[in-house]
């Protein structure tokens, strides 16, 4: 058969090969700061450091854990991507289910969908927003950091298509038997969208974990950043004095050992959470995008 000749086994051997080296190169900047981080201040200083740490050690990590902002950031950064997960997800189901209906069933569906797609096209930008949340009140607070990113269009028409896809059979099954549209929702579609659900918890997890920008413009205090806006300043802007590095501390690290650590510390939650979602990634676009 075809899948069995030749020329397919040669195309298959050479995708798994490429696919590999490109994994492989994908890895290679990861361990490069890995290794920084556990190398010592004067090798990493002089770059000597590839992919294996030079004169191990764990000070930088020591520093960086006792560093009383960076420990801070990182509860205000799980803070925010737990509340803006679970508050836009909820959010989007409930507004995905009504307009996943037919326009007999809901009068003007296709009205009030093309006025969150119009979103997608047209906003009103940084400073209207920034008025906004000045005038709300919301400044210096996590709320600021959450609300304005609580709907997103993107992700109530890939739900809605997902839910468009379940047969409508299951749901009159459930409402023959007593249920209503809040049981249906969350005993029928919310168990068989998982895929959809996990692809979407995911794309907002990542994005409130590596937003920096929001939480560099409302908030006037560095002790309020969130981990991205805190790595920010230090990487970016080189404000060295958010690391308290002593005198004495600066002899057995540098500060780019304890950029690498703090780096790797923040990627690494996100690299935990992926593998366990990743099974549901592809198959929540590919079934989200079907229909209209």
């Amino acid at each position: 058969m075809y899948y069995k000749n030749r020329g397919y086994k040669i195309f298959n051997v050479f995708n798994y090969v490429f696919l590999s080296l490109l994994a492989i190169l994908c890895l290679i900047p990861l361990i490069h700061v890995l290794a920084v981080s556990f190398s010592g201040s004067a090798a990493a200083a002089a770059g000597f450091v590839g992919l294996w740490p030079v004169n191990f050690t764990i000070d930088a990590y020591t520093e960086t854990l006792g560093n009383e902002k960076f420990v801070n950031s990182i509860f205000v950064s799980i803070q925010r991507t737990i509340l803006g997960t679970v508050i836009p997800m909820l959010m989007t189901m409930l507004i995905a289910y009504p307009l996943s209906k037919s326009n007999d069933i809901i009068k003007g569906r296709a009205m009030i969908t093309w006025f969150f797609v119009f979103t997608m096209l047209f906003s009103g930008g940084i400073i209207p927003n920034y008025i906004l949340i000045l005038e709300l009140g919301l400044m210096n607070s996590m709320w600021s950091l959450i609300l304005p990113h609580t709907i997103s269009a993107f992700h109530i028409v890939l739900l809605l298509n997902f839910f468009r896809s379940i047969p409508k059979e299951i749901e009159e099954a459930a409402i023959m038997d007593g249920a209503g549209h809040i049981k249906t929702l969350f005993k029928i579609y919310l168990p068989l969208s998982m895929p959809a659900i996990a692809t979407l918890s995911l794309f907002m997890m990542v994005f409130h974990w590596n937003s920096w920008f929001d939480g560099l413009i409302y908030m006037s205090s560095s002790s309020n950043y969130p981990l991205a806006t805190f790595l920010q300043t230090v990487i970016v802007q080189q404000d060295f004095s958010q690391l308290n590095l002593s005198p004495e501390e600066m002899a057995n690290i540098s500060e780019r050992t304890v950029k690498s650590a703090q780096i790797f510390i923040g990627a690494l939650p996100i690299l935990l959470v992926y593998p366990f979602l990743q099974k549901y990634f592809v198959k929540g676009i590919v079934l989200g995008g079907v229909k209209e």
